[in-house]
C-alpha cells in the first residue's frame, strides 16, 4: 500500500510538471518504475500512464490541437514506434537514450540560432516522427524530442502541450498493442496503472489552470532551457 501512495503521489507531481512544460513526466516517472517494479514492467506500465496522461490533456482543450502538423507527424512516428516497441529489450538502452539528448540539443541549437531547417515544413514534421517513434518505443518515452520538434510550431503554450500530446496518444497506442502481445502485465499491475492513471488526471488539470497565464515567448524560452539541460544529463550519462 506504501508503494501504491508513493507512486500515485510521483505521478500526480509528474503530470503536473508536464502539463506545464508539455514534457517531462516521463522522465520522472521511468526511474521511479524502474526501481519499484524491475524494467520489464516499467517500459509498458509507463505507456499506459502516459496514455491516460495524454488523453486527459486533449479532453481539456481538444479544440487547440492543430491536427495537420499532428498527422505530418504521425505518418513517420507510428510505424516507427512499433518497430521500436519490438526492438526495446534487445537494444541497449543506453546508448538510445544518448541518442535522444543529442537529437534534442541539434533541434534546440537550430530553432534558436534561426537556421531555416527547423521551420515547421512537412518533412521535418515527418523525420521528427521518424526519430521520435522509433526512440519512444525503444525507451519508452522520447517526449523531449518530440517537444522540440512542436515547439518549432511556434504555437502557444496550450496549444503546443495538447498539440504534442495528440501526437504522444496515438504512439502510445500503437506501443501498448505492441507491448501486450509480448508482455503480460498481472492484476496488480493493471490496478497500479489505473491508480497513476487517476493521479496523472489530477496533475494534468492542475497544470491546465496555470498554463494560460504564461507568455508564450517566456514559455519557449523556459521549454528550451530544459530541454537543452536534459539532453546533457541524457549524453553524459554514467
Amino acid at each position: 500500500m506504501d508503494e501504491f501512495l508513493f507512486l500515485f503521489v510521483a505521478a500526480y507531481v509528474a503530470a503536473a510538471v508536464s502539463g506545464v512544460a508539455g514534457f517531462g513526466g516521463a522522465l520522472l516517472l521511468l526511474p521511479v518504475l524502474v526501481e519499484t517494479v524491475g524494467i520489464d514492467y516499467a517500459v509498458p506500465l509507463l505507456t499506459i500512464v502516459q496514455f491516460i496522461g495524454n488523453l486527459s490533456r486533449i479532453g481539456f482543450a481538444y479544440d487547440l490541437v492543430q491536427w495537420k502538423p499532428v498527422g505530418f507527424f504521425l505518418l513517420g512516428a507510428l510505424p516507427l514506434s512499433i518497430l521500436g516497441a519490438l526492438s526495446f529489450v534487445a537494444l541497449p538502452h543506453d546508448w538510445a537514450i544518448r541518442c535522444i539528448g543529442i537529437a534534442i540539443l541539434l533541434f534546440v541549437l537550430l530553432k534558436f540560432w534561426g537556421i531555416s531547417v527547423i521551420e515547421a515544413k512537412p518533412w521535418v514534421m515527418i523525420a521528427g516522427g521518424i526519430v521520435t517513434g522509433f526512440l519512444s518505443g525503444m525507451v519508452g518515452s522520447a517526449g523531449p524530442l518530440g517537444a522540440t520538434v512542436f515547439l518549432s510550431l511556434g504555437l502557444s503554450p496550450a496549444a503546443f502541450i495538447v498539440s504534442e500530446s495528440a501526437s504522444a496518444l496515438a504512439m502510445h497506442s500503437v506501443k501498448l498493442i505492441t507491448y501486450y502481445r509480448f508482455i503480460a502485465l498481472d492484476s496488480d499491475m493493471w490496478q497500479l496503472a489505473v491508480l497513476m492513471g487517476l493521479a496523472v488526471i489530477l496533475g494534468t488539470w492542475t497544470a491546465r489552470q496555470v498554463i494560460d497565464y504564461i507568455p508564450r515567448k517566456l514559455f519557449e524560452q523556459c521549454v528550451a532551457v530544459l530541454l537543452s539541460g536534459l539532453a546533457v544529463s541524457f549524453i553524459f550519462q554514467p
